[in-house]
């Protein structure tokens, strides 16, 4: 028998699954942004409220989750456990004021969504736009990025510069005193700085895709 934890549980995890809030989800989905708010989970009087069966098409359908998948995430509470973090585009991310300094991200402009539970409390994910870093992440996809993890050659990595250029690129080789990065797409280069021109390298951990 299901309940209704567990369907909205599932709700909430297919959101966190494509890097979204419940609002977000509702939205995508062509539904008013509050119709998986917590809040209208319950009436008053203490009535429970249950998604409707056209909602929930709905959300199936622009996921692309079959009702299969649904089910699965009704009884998998690992899945459903995501917290908010701070996404802001790329592009943003060589902006001042975004980051403190101790490379966190700071200030306002940041988008608050929701992505799978991590240990880091500092994670924050980025946008992607343009083809540079085909044909490993596209246009559009999201990355969760996390400053407390240790990085190794061959990570998936965020380098921001002093001079504001933030790039995902591949940790080539990392020394004392420089760092060598392997760019995802052939048609552009491998780039290398010294580390006294480096402000932070965090590691990619998870990506929307």
């Amino acid at each position: 028998m299901l309940t209704h934890t567990q369907i909205w549980r599932a709700i909430d995890a297919l959101a966190a699954r494509h890097g979204m809030s419940p609002s977000g989800l509702a939205r995508l989905a062509g539904l008013d942004p509050t119709t998986f708010n917590k809040s209208k989970r319950g009436a008053a009087n203490g009535k429970l409220r249950w998604p409707s069966t056209e909602s929930l098409a709905k959300v199936l359908a622009v996921t692309g989750a079959s009702l299969d998948e649904f089910t699965a995430l009704i009884g998998d509470r690992q899945a459903a456990r995501a917290r908010m973090v701070p996404l802001i585009g790329m592009a943003q991310a060589g902006n001042e004021g975004f980051f403190d300094d101790s490379g966190f991200p700071a200030g306002s402009g940041w988008e608050d969504i929701a992505f799978p539970d991590n240990p880091d409390p500092h994670c924050y994910a980025l946008e992607i736009t343009g083809d540079s870093m085909m044909p490993v992440y596209r246009d559009g996809d999201r990355i969760l990025v996390s400053p407390a993890a240790n990085v190794r050659r061959g990570d998936r990595v965020v380098v921001k510069t002093h001079t504001g250029e933030v790039l995902a690129k591949s940790l080539a080789r990392l020394t004392a005193q420089r760092i060598e990065l392997k760019s995802f797409n052939p048609a552009f280069a491998d780039r290398g700085f010294a580390l006294s021109e480096v402000t932070f390298v965090h590691r990619i951990i998870w990506a929307s895709q």
